[in-house]
Parts: C-alpha cells; structure tokens; sequence
C-alpha cells in the first residue's frame, strides 16, 4: 500500500536518528539549556539573517500557534485569520480555548488580501461601538497555505505594511515552510520572513524531524516572559536538547532545504500525471500538497492501492481528493501511484 495522505507519517530523516542514537547516552541540562539547543538557535539566525532573534523550540504546530497568539494578544483582542485558516479549521478550537477568538477573512485560495485586513481593520473601528466587540489584534497567515498556495514578496510585503500601519503583529505559521521554500515558485526567502514577520515558526515535524517547531521572535518586545509562557501551555520539553539536536542536525549542510526539494519535485511529477490523465486541477498548488477532483469511481479504485485523503465531503459523483508527498518519498512511490491511474 502506498501512502500520501500527509507529510508527517514517517519517523525522522535518518541523519536525525543518527544524531540521536550517537548522542543518546550524553548528560546535558534540560528546557533546551543544551549547547546542541545553542548552536541550533545560531544556525537558524544565520540562515534567517536576523542575529538579534529570539528562538524558542516548542513540540508542535497546534501548541505552537495557541502559544505564540496567546502570548501576543490581550485578554480582549482576537486574532484576524483566512476563513480557511489552519487556526480556524483544524485546530479543535485551540485558540478559542485559550479566550480568543478567529476572527475570519475571505479566503483566496488559502490566502488572504492586504485590501481585506485593511477593510476590516478600518470598518471594526469606524464602528462607534467597537469597545463592545472583540479587537483585531494581530494577523495570522501560513505559507504555504493549507491549499499549497504561496505568498509572493509582493504579497507579503503588502500584508507587511498594513500590519505596520495600524500597529498589529504579523504571524507566519511555517508548518510546511520547507515545501514553500524549496518550490521553484517561491519569491519569498527566509530572509525575507524574518524581515517582514514579527514572529514566526519554521516546521520541523513534516520535515525530517520526529516532533518540534522553531519558533522565531524577531521583536522580542511582543513576547516576555515566552519561555514561562511556553511552560504554561504544556509546550516546554524536558528533555530540551532532544528538539534542539534535530533542528541543529536540519540545518546543518542544507539538509532542511535539500530533503523539501525530495518533497516537491515528487509531487510535481504526481501532478503532471494526474493532469496527463485528464484529471481536473482543484487548487494550483506548486508545493507539496497537490489537490484534484476525481471520479467517485476513480477513487474507490485508487483506495484499493494507496491511502490519500478526501478534502471536504464526497460529492456525489466526483470529490476532492489531497495528495502529499514528503521528504522521504521517492520517485519509485510516484510511478507506483501513476500506474494505478
């Protein structure tokens, strides 16, 4: 059986567990006060260019995001996110449990406009009664999107600016950040993220890693007390240096660059499969989530032979259907799946 329904189903990239494996029996303090956790934090400044930020390594996305936007906002305030926003679908309401609110954009194949943000920003407090309401108080994206889509410099830039104007944190969640970066579509670098986002997280649990995330404050000011607020949110580990080995083994030689290319390029040619089979495009995803509407029949046959998943409700006659590729899959996986088409 054949398997694309995520990115995170295998273990960990087979450097990582090396590193592991030949570190396992070393004695080093915990809550990432490691000199593996250290030097993981230098090597993501240096690939970020941005010397003077804050790294902090978390378990996972979930916690991550409830974290940081817990930390950002005030008791009153809402974060403004796309309606399909991670944050705002399939997080089991992590945000709202932690008394905040999503307060939804339109969603533009997984993106949202800078003329959105500024709308609301402006009719929320053109609204004489806006102390009665919840506060937009900070901007929450994801690159790529949950539909595989990605900001352009110019896009981000523009939420940049708005975000500037009206004096709101902008947040990247960089779940997948790997798979944006490595796609040949991208206009956005890393320095690039790290000069336009207030805070913003670099993926390493659908990367190569077994768990963990490494969030990047680049105005310290927004966040205090983080490292208490990390512990507070059941999101701190103990054994600190586990998270920062993996993503000092990550970014070291390129590797967290070098396996997300893996990841796309097998997902391109799965793409230009489907697309030869006449099967019709969903979303136009250049990264490593690809989505397409198939026949009900087409996919109950396919079933039969690889695991994928159903993107909403099944229709009914045809459905859209999601296939992920990931740093561990190979071409020989790819020409599997396309002689089942």
């Amino acid at each position: 059986m054949l398997h694309f329904d995520c990115d995170y189903m295998e273990g960990a990239h087979p450097e990582v567990m090396r590193r592991l494996l030949a570190t396992n029996l070393e004695q080093t303090p915990g809550y990432g006060c490691d000199p593996y956790t250290a030097h993981a934090r230098e090597l993501i400044r240096q690939a970020c260019d941005a010397p003077q930020a804050e790294v902090h390594f978390l378990v996972g996305g979930t916690q991550t995001n409830a974290t940081v936007i817990d930390g950002l906002l005030r008791r009153h305030e809402g974060v403004l996110a796309a309606e399909s926003g991670h944050i705002n679908v399939h997080e089991a309401g992590a945000i709202e449990a932690a008394g905040h609110k999503v307060l939804t954009l339109p969603s533009h194949d997984g993106k949202v406009h800078a003329c959105d943000v500024e709308r609301y920003l402006e009719e929320f407090y053109g609204d004489e009664t806006w102390p009665h309401m919840v506060a937009p108080g900070m901007l929450y994206v994801s690159h790529p999107t949950e539909f595989g889509t990605l900001y352009s410099l110019e896009e981000m830039e523009a939420l940049h600016e708005v975000c500037q104007q009206h004096a709101i944190p902008l947040y990247l969640d960089g779940a997948r950040l790997s798979y944006a970066l490595a796609s040949e579509s991208n206009t956005l670098t890393l320095h690039d993220v790290a000069r336009l986002c207030d805070v913003f997280y670099i993926g390493g649990t659908k990367t190569g890693a077994l768990f963990g995330e490494a969030v990047v404050v680049t105005r310290s000011e927004l966040l205090p007390h983080f490292f208490t607020l990390i512990k507070q949110h059941g999101a701190l580990l103990a054994k600190g240096r586990l998270l920062g080995l993996q993503f000092e083994t990550l970014f070291t030689d390129d590797l967290y660059l070098r396996i997300a290319r893996q990841a796309v390029t097998t997902a391109l040619k799965l793409k230009e499969a489907l697309l030869a089979k006449g099967y019709r495009l969903f979303i136009d995803s250049p990264t490593n989530q690809q989505f397409f509407v198939l026949p009900n029949s087409d996919i109950d046959r396919l079933s039969s032979h690889a695991t994928f998943e159903l993107w909403g409700p099944r229709g009914e006659t045809e459905s859209v259907v999601r296939f992920v590729t990931s740093w561990a899959t190979q071409e020989s996986h790819i020409d599997a799946l396309i002689g089942h088409l």
